[in-house]
């Protein structure tokens, strides 16, 4: 009989133990989730901690912990800085080993965060910045944009607006390249839908609390429609300032193009009621959106989840659908098998309901159209809306052919 010395016992006694799947797994690096956002500035309420809970419960709702994988979920302010946020997720993928970055809601940053994990070979699934160039000539392959597009909401809002006699429009525009893009597209939509584009005044982005200066342009130019080409903090103020200024009473009307929950309830019913925008997601829609809310209004109970909210759960629960078909060492050794399979795969969850994605790497789903509801309408806190129309999920983005996306 041979002689076993006492290491080699040892080792042999391990390998049972290795060969079992769930142990294999653990022995593994972990699948590290990153969501980079707004913790905060002025994007915090529709972006940062909420969305941190939404891909939390996303995980949880996957059931893949319970099947041996290992997944962390990783936070990380890019403070609206491009600089910040490469450096940060530089490090989250040479050092950390960060394969998913999530969220991203800031257009410049997504852009740059889209070059870096396509050389790094790790993802960006975009559900918080909306700018189209994301699936259109920057369209990048190791980035899938997810929940909503300038263009999407050019669309439903620009042309629902021109339709019901808003045909002179004014812009009052973020200057940074979600605001630029969001006014080219929604002046496409106008002027085709025979509208007329009087101009528009920028304001410098972020830091500017005192929009008078622009309200008084807008006014100036007696367009019927004044476009909002802005979001979150700087909405809210300046639509308060609007009714101040008492823009709607003179007869022009507001156009929420980027709007929240979270900027109604700041805004109050009374300075917004009657403005139209457009959401893909509300928590009030459906039994499907509301079980969502209630989950994440049980993480974060003093902020209804919103469109941007539900687009990082939805990305994150189809991402790990791949990672389950695939396995943990495989889902982590390429990014590109990874987005190949998630494009295999239709998509569905309580935020959207079905969906999929298309090969310029935009996800699609419905688009609706809302109008905000009077406060004698409301029957209770953010019960906002009223929804006037749905736009299916192959009507409401950008055509495929349009985009001019290389991947295409």
């Amino acid at each position: 009989m041979p002689h076993v010395t006492r290491r080699a016992a040892i080792a042999g006694a391990a390998l049972p133990l290795a060969a079992l799947p769930g142990a294999a797994r653990a022995q593994q690096p972990p699948i590290r989730i990153g969501v980079l956002a707004d913790f905060s500035g002025p994007y915090r309420s529709t972006s940062g901690p909420t969305s941190l809970a939404c891909a939390e419960q996303a995980v949880v709702d996957s059931g893949l912990r319970d099947r041996g994988f290992r997944i962390e979920v990783l936070q990380g302010d890019h403070q609206n800085r491009p600089d910040a946020a490469l450096a940060l997720a530089r490090r989250w993928l040479d050092q950390d080993g960060v394969d998913m970055i999530c969220e991203v809601n800031n257009s410049a940053v997504a852009l740059a965060v889209a070059n870096l994990v396509k050389d790094k070979d790790r993802i960006q699934l975009n559900s918080g910045a909306a700018s189209s160039a994301l699936t259109g000539a920057q369209c990048s392959s190791h980035t899938i944009h997810w929940t909503y597009d300038t263009w999407m909401f050019a669309n439903v809002v620009g042309g629902a607006s021109v339709r019901a006699g808003g045909d002179s429009w004014f812009f009052i525009t973020a200057d940074y390249a979600f605001g630029h893009q969001l006014e080219r597209d929604t002046g496409g939509f106008v002027t085709r839908a025979g509208g007329r584009m009087l101009g528009s005044t920028r304001f410098p982005f972020p830091g500017t609390t005192d929009f008078s200066s622009f309200l008084l342009a807008a006014q100036a130019s007696r367009a019927k429609v004044v476009g909002l080409a802005m979001a979150a903090g700087d909405m809210v103020n300046c639509v308060k300032q609007a009714h101040e200024f008492g823009l709607t009473r003179r007869g022009q009307m507001l156009a929420g193009m980027v709007m929240f929950v979270q900027d109604i309830r700041g805004i109050g019913l009374e300075a917004a009621q009657g403005m139209l925008l457009s959401e893909v997601y509300y928590h009030d829609l459906n039994d499907r959106t509301r079980r969502l809310a209630t989950k994440i209004l049980a993480r974060t109970p003093d902020n209804m989840p919103s469109q941007e909210h539900a687009g990082t759960y939805s990305c994150v629960v189809h991402y790990l659908k791949a990672v389950a078909e695939l396995g943990q060492a495989r889902a982590k050794a390429s990014g590109a098998e990874v987005i190949a399979r998630m494009k295999a795969m239709p998509t569905d969850d309580d935020a959207f309901g079905p969906g999929r994605i298309r090969e310029d790497n935009r996800k699609i789903h419905p688009a609706h159209l809302f109008s905000v509801k009077a406060p004698s309408e409301s029957r209770g806190p953010w019960d906002f809306y009223t929804l006037k129309s749905t736009v299916a999920a192959e009507d409401a983005f950008r055509p495929v052919a349009e985009g001019g996306c290389p991947l295409v």
